[in-house]
């Protein structure tokens, strides 16, 4: 760590965007600048560094900008980071425009490489929750989730209202890679009749068993939610004979095996889109701010978040060190009111 005072700051935002990064990018740009840093964005992550494509960011390049969703920065995947030689590079070209300290906003992808980047450059590095999919440990939200559940939510809706008509069973897979976050939060936000997240072993014997009783009942209609991580896994068909991937393909395998007119709906990359809503504008300007003092404060290696309320440091090893694991009472909250 340098022992001058900090006088350049860099920001990136790498992997999946999330809404409310450009609120992120806002908040670190106008925090740093009050207490007279020069301030840099990086275009397109980790790449950008790489090929030294850069924007002098001051109050006026980010107005505007909290009610945007996207990254005005940009984002991209980079292999070459991945490897030493190009970790080496973004080194000596951070060194080369004399930055002291880079902010990286971003999913787990992300604090990875600039936990690795740590070991090639002597600059501070700090981190910020970026990413719909609320899976980094240590803090309970995410930037991004919420309007990623909103967006989800709005959409279910709209397909509730045909699967009442049709009298039909939905099956409606929500992204969060490995992790069923947004698949629990718009399955008890739906009022799903059933959500598979990858935290719970599923069957498609006892999904089909599940969507008989709720017939026997009077429901005439179904909504399943299905985080994208469980088709990534594979359920086993009921007669052995295929391990299925795909919604539509489990759609299909739940017509036949009940008898009912099923399809599959993959909201997809709609999630990652629109405006941010009001809690991911706050947490990101929060989460911003917070990264700021942090850094001045002579941290590093951490990323910021928000932990019962209370803002914290995570080292960038305990966001993806164990599972992040979901509500247990909001499970069981789900299958009560089904």
């Amino acid at each position: 760590m340098s022992e001058r005072k900090p006088a350049r700051v860099a920001i990136i935002t790498s992997g999946g965007d999330a809404p409310g990064m450009n609120a992120a990018i806002r908040a670190i740009t106008r925090t740093a600048l009050r207490h007279d840093l020069e301030v840099f964005g990086f275009l397109r992550g980790y790449a950008g560094i790489l090929a030294k494509q850069y924007e002098k960011l001051d109050r006026h390049s980010v107005s505007n900008i909290l009610q945007r969703g996207g990254t005005i920065l940009r984002s991209a995947r980079c292999p070459e980071f991945r490897t030493d030689e190009g970790r080496q590079q973004a080194a000596d070209n951070l060194r080369e425009l004399a930055i002291d300290i880079l902010f990286v906003i971003g999913g787990d992808g992300s604090l990875k490489g600039a936990q690795a980047l740590m070991e090639v450059w002597d600059g501070q590095v700090i981190g910020l929750p970026g990413t719909i999919d609320n899976d980094l440990a240590g803090t309970d939200f995410t930037i991004g989730y919420f309007t990623a559940l909103d967006t989800a939510l709005e959409s279910i809706d709209k397909v509730r209202d045909t699967a009442d008509a049709f009298e039909r069973i939905f099956l409606i897979e929500v992204m969060g890679r490995m992790a069923g976050f947004i698949a629990l939060g718009v399955g008890l936000g739906c009022g799903a009749e059933k959500i598979l997240v990858p935290e719970e072993p599923a069957e498609i014997r006892d999904l089909v068993a599940d969507i008989q009783d709720s017939r026997a009942t009077g429901k005439l209609s179904c909504i399943i939610v299905v985080a994208e991580g469980v088709v990534a896994n594979g359920l086993r068909s009921i007669d052995g004979r295929i391990t299925i991937h795909d919604s539509t393909v489990l759609a299909k395998e739940l017509q036949r095996e009940t008898g009912l007119e099923c399809r599959a709906v993959v909201l997809g990359h709609t999630q990652r889109g629109g405006n941010p809503a009001a809690l991911d504008r706050i947490l990101a300007s929060t989460l911003g701010t917070y990264a700021v003092e942090s850094a001045l404060r002579g941290q590093t290696g951490v990323m910021t978040g928000i932990r019962a309320d209370q803002l914290c440091l995570v080292p960038f090893a305990d966001t993806w060190a164990e599972h992040k694991p979901l509500d247990a009472y909001q499970l069981k909250v789900q299958k009560l009111l089904v």
